[in-house]
């Protein structure tokens, strides 16, 4: 029996989960390569800046800092703004641009989650779908026995294995990806507050 046989086996709840197999490899994929493009541009813009700091050139690293993507420049832009009086107001204007860069990292993350927690009981609507059709099949015919209910039980097991391999593969993802973009917020948080520190304390000067 090969994979094609095992789909159609499963019954029309498989397609619902096919789709959840995409939607999770797609999520997957895209949040991989952009998490990857983040990291790396955001430590190219962080060197470029204390070079520039360095060399006290702060036009530099404006320039540095309009270059980068929008959940890099956002936190940025407020470094070289003369807007604040005070290294609260500097903390506070940081802090809400830091949470928006957060809430990018984890655009999409809730897809991968709703899947891994509703694809087991889509499979399991799939399995009391097979269990009702075997139970027809002995209504029918008037009898009993494993020859009578086979194609309903195979439907009912496939079904709920497909659900089950949905949800582990969605969670297993959910989880990393959270993981991972929790490590990737701190690290760019602390980045940019050490380079907020140096900042202000250029400016004293």
């Amino acid at each position: 029996m090969n994979l094609m046989e095992i789909f159609h086996d499963g019954g029309f709840i498989m397609y619902p989960l096919l789709i959840f197999s995409i939607a999770i490899w797609v999520v997957a994929i895209q949040k991989f390569l952009f998490l990857r493009t983040f990291t790396a541009q955001y430590m190219k813009v962080d060197e470029d800046i204390h070079r520039a700091l360095q060399a006290n050139k702060i036009e530099d690293m404006k320039w540095v800092v309009k270059g980068a993507s929008m959940p890099i420049k956002r936190p940025h832009e407020v470094l070289t703004e003369d807007f604040y009086n005070s290294k609260e107001e500097l903390n506070d204007r940081l802090n809400r641009r830091l949470s928006e860069t957060t809430a990018v990292l984890r655009r999409n993350l809730w897809i991968l989650g709703t899947i891994g927690s509703s694809a087991p009981f889509i499979g399991l609507f799939g399995t009391v779908l097979g269990i009702m059709e075997s139970f027809k099949e002995i209504g029918e015919s008037g009898k009993s026995g494993f020859s009578v209910v086979a194609a309903g039980i195979s439907e009912a097991l496939i079904a709920t294995a497909s659900g089950i391999i949905v949800a582990v593969i969605a969670v297993i993802f959910y989880n990393y990806f959270q993981t991972r973009v929790a490590q990737i917020a701190a690290d760019f948080r602390n980045r940019v507050e050490d380079t907020a520190e140096l900042m202000f304390l250029s400016k004293r000067k």
